[in-house]
């Protein structure tokens, strides 16, 4: 597919950390990283320009780390942040291995093992084709990789922001505790917020939405989602 053909030129894609992790739902597992690089894959070789904000969640949640141990909420996140690097990293090296030119780029110094996040730098990491993989949140405690990915969308002028979750879109209801509840194709930002559904993080809607960035919510498992949205397919729930 030419790049013409793709609808979205340019586009932010936010993986939790669980999107890494192994069958134990802990740690990265090999299995995961084969099939998210694939993924990307995919779009990157249909022309698209691509940055990954990832979390960290399969390896430490900072808030759950610090109600369990001595450490400060404040410390506990920049824990956190610091796993994502080391998501990234993997990511980086799973896809190099595939032949696409990749970068890291972290929000907090981490100079021996990857870049420190310069807009202008990322912007042009893109242009030249090369994915970037976007790492330590926003570098501040407290704020989710939800909000990296809002706040990345927004600086890199991005297309959309597609959110991978393991579900097929926004729903009603938890999908996997009540049979009855129904996909949503189309919600508005207002919705989203007011009804606090669970998107993103409200403060990532909300940027999203003073800034006119589509937010588009798919399953990540279903092989081909994602350039299949690229093509123009309506897939999972979209939220603009």
């Amino acid at each position: 597919m030419a790049q013409a053909e793709a609808k979205y030129r340019r586009v932010i894609l936010k993986i939790s950390g669980e999107g890494l992790s192994a069958p134990q739902g802990f740690g990265i597992g090999s299995e995961a990283l084969i099939r998210v690089a694939g993924e990307i894959q995919q779009v990157h070789d249909a022309g698209v320009q691509v940055a990954v904000v990832i979390g960290g969640g399969n390896i430490l949640r900072g808030k759950i780390f610090a109600e369990q141990c001595r450490i400060s909420e404040t410390t506990a996140h920049y824990m956190g942040m610091l796993a994502t690097v080391i998501n990234a990293l993997a990511l980086q090296e799973t896809l190099e291995s595939r032949g696409i030119e990749t970068r890291v780029l972290s929000s907090i110094p981490v100079s021996s093992v990857c870049e420190t996040f310069v807009r202008r730098r990322c912007v042009r990491h893109l242009e030249k084709g090369r994915v970037t993989i976007l790492a330590a949140g926003t570098g501040r405690p407290h704020v989710t990789t939800d909000t990296a990915a809002a706040l990345a969308a927004v600086e890199v002028k991005a297309d959309a922001l597609f959110k991978a979750t393991q579900v097929d879109g926004v729903y009603s209801a938890d999908p996997k505790k009540d049979p009855n509840a129904r996909l949503f194709e189309k919600l508005s930002y207002d919705r989203v917020i007011n009804d606090r559904l669970e998107v993103m993080d409200i403060s990532a809607v909300d940027l999203c939405q003073r800034n006119g960035v589509p937010i588009i919510v798919f399953n990540l498992h279903r092989p081909g989602n994602m350039k299949r949205i690229i093509e123009g397919e309506k897939i999972g729930t979209v939220v603009s």
